[in-house]
């Protein structure tokens, strides 16, 4: 099949009803994903991932007090004008880079929390019958090309499902979604089957699904039956396994520096890689690294 015969994926879902427990009491009230990595919140660093590949539609399933999610990314005139007045052009060009097009954020809502499959089905009408991404802020990665523009480039060649995966220690594995591998095709690899959370010693292998999916529409047909599998939740991955010998399904070992931002450490680590990178404290951040040795 060519290139051109694959339809562009021109949507994404954030799925951020969390409780962001881990960080209470700092996510008492307000949304785990307002967190900062460096300068940015986390779901501005997605945002922007998702915007680099191509992406137009951004659709957000929230919970309750999720309200500060869609203020960051609404107009804000008074605090543009002040910046302008006062010359601060950098800060100024920082804050319209926050700015969500008009008529390109859409909301829905996952009123009980029960599991990322039940959050990517609420979604369902906004989505349509197209393939679309599937973007959990939890996780970001640091390189210059996206992991979505990555995974992007692996559907246009082919097709049907990719999710972005990476290797973890096999102590690890019940915590992910597992892939059993098939053929290898440079950095994809085709995969014959998915298991959610296996103990290291039924796990198939050792390459983890992270928060990242292009996915066709035909996953919420499976997702609509609400059949619960590990924790008692309705799995994202249970879905996704019925959809293999059905259409084509990649992983893609994306390039990049994975953090799970959803745990304390790896949100630390993030904000430290980050902080690194930056031109204005890069050196800053190094020298307190080595005062804190």
């Amino acid at each position: 099949m060519s290139q051109n015969t694959f339809k562009p994926v021109r949507k994404a879902v954030f799925p951020v009803a969390g409780l962001g427990t881990r960080f209470l009491p700092a996510t008492k009230v307000m949304p785990k994903e307002m967190l900062p990595i460096n300068d940015r919140p986390l779901i501005q660093h997605v945002f922007e991932e998702a915007r680099e590949a191509g992406i137009e539609e951004f659709i957000f399933v929230t919970g309750r007090y999720k309200n500060m999610l869609e203020e960051h990314f609404d107009f804000q005139p008074e605090l543009e004008q002040t910046l302008e007045e006062r010359g601060k052009v950098d800060m100024l060009q920082k804050v319209r880079d926050s700015e969500m097009p008009a008529g390109k954020l859409f909301l829905t809502r996952q009123p009980r929390p029960l599991g990322l499959g039940h959050a990517v089905w609420c979604a369902a009408k906004l989505v349509g019958n197209e393939p679309f991404a599937i973007m959990l802020p939890d996780d970001i990665v640091n390189y210059e090309k996206g992991c979505l523009s990555q995974m992007i480039d692996s559907y246009n060649q082919y097709g049907g499902n990719v999710v972005a995966v990476k290797d973890v220690p096999r102590e690890e594995t019940k915590k992910y979604g597992i892939l059993d591998i098939g053929e290898e095709k440079g950095d994809a690899v085709s995969i014959n089957g998915l298991v959610e959370k296996p103990n290291p010693e039924d796990a198939p292998s050792t390459l983890s699904i992270i928060g990242r999916y292009i996915l066709q529409p035909e996953i919420f047909d499976h997702l609509a039956v609400f059949e619960k599998g590990a924790g008692n939740e309705i799995q994202l991955t249970d879905a996704m396994a019925k959809l293999l010998g059905k259409q084509e399904f990649h992983g893609l070992r994306f390039k990049g520096e994975h953090f799970d931002c959803g745990s304390r450490l790896g949100f630390i680590a993030a904000n430290l890689a980050y902080g690194l990178k930056d031109k204005e404290i890069g050196k800053g951040v190094s020298a307190l690294l080595e005062q804190y040795k």
